[in-house]
């Protein structure tokens, strides 16, 4: 039963389910200085949870080849503690049942829910292996939170949501082009067509970095910005740590004596931390 369990959640990688929530919980502050009601909030939570859950689940179960093929013997299809048709199934309940949260909240609650589940789909089953398209939609999967939690709490999308929904996509987009040079070999075997295929991983990396730096740029721009981010000391210093961090994986990429699979590891890992980390930045300067 556990095991099972462990596996599912494994599955649909709960964790990133957990980022989302304070993605949509700090959105829903910042817009609105008080949370909406309790069977709203409950909504606007299960929402976000099951729609990714659902995410991984289908991407998993169109990738169980290739996962295969690289010997990723984590993954549950792979070491067979679940069935692809099983993963499928859990897939599906997971998409429905968070689309039909967001009926509850709002029309337009409900609109976004459903592009983005039919987009999951999509993803999975071919828009990954688009030029540029696939990681323009891990993008916009990581800054929809925002926009969401600021139409659940306000029904309109405040000016500071959209300064942090534009860093956050920028960041996203960065460490995706990141994500396609490490994967660079894989890839070229299966056909993909990502950018490094045709401007080469130093170009890839150059760009990736200037999308980083608009990050940082807008990150220290929020301090400026009249909210509760406005000369917020604690942000600044917190959000500058990130940023360095930012910089310094930038660098791995840049500089070609530190492409090894070590440090594409580390700074995969680090990367994914900070704009955990900077999530919940967001979220504790709007609660203090």
């Amino acid at each position: 039963m556990f095991s099972r369990i462990r596996a599912i959640l494994k599955l649909t990688r709960i964790e990133h389910s957990i980022m989302l929530i304070i993605a949509v919980l700090a959105s829903e502050l910042i817009s609105n200085r008080t949370l909406p009601p309790y069977f709203i909030l409950v909504m606007s939570f299960i929402t976000p949870i099951f729609i990714s859950m659902g995410s991984f689940a289908i991407n998993d179960y169109f990738d169980i080849d290739v996962d295969r093929l690289n010997k990723k013997i984590d993954r549950p299809l792979v070491n067979k503690s679940i069935s692809p048709k099983s993963a499928f199934r859990i897939a599906i309940a997971s998409f429905f049942i968070g689309v039909f949260a967001s009926l509850f909240i709002s029309s337009g609650a409900f609109a976004i829910a459903l592009i983005f589940a039919i987009l999951a789909f999509l993803y999975s089953y071919k828009l990954k292996e688009t030029l540029l398209i696939g990681n323009i939609y891990i993008g916009l999967s990581m800054m929809i939170p925002f926009i969401y939690g600021s139409y659940v709490a306000s029904y309109t999308i405040s000016y500071t949501v959209i300064i942090i929904s534009i860093t956050v996509f920028a960041s996203g987009l960065a460490r995706e082009i990141h994500g396609t040079i490490r994967d660079y070999k894989g890839d070229r075997k299966r056909g993909v067509k990502s950018l490094v295929k045709y401007i080469g991983v130093y170009y890839s990396a150059i760009i990736s970095a200037f999308l980083y730096f608009i990050a940082i740029i807008l990150s220290i721009y929020l301090f400026f910005v009249k909210s509760a981010f406005y000369h917020n000391i604690f942000y600044m210093i917190s959000i500058g740590i990130i940023d360095v961090v930012l910089v310094y994986v930038s660098v791995i990429y840049l500089r070609k004596k530190f492409r090894t699979q070590t440090l594409f590891n580390r700074s995969r890992n680090l990367s994914l931390l900070a704009m955990g980390f900077a999530l919940l930045i967001y979220l504790l300067v709007n609660i203090i």
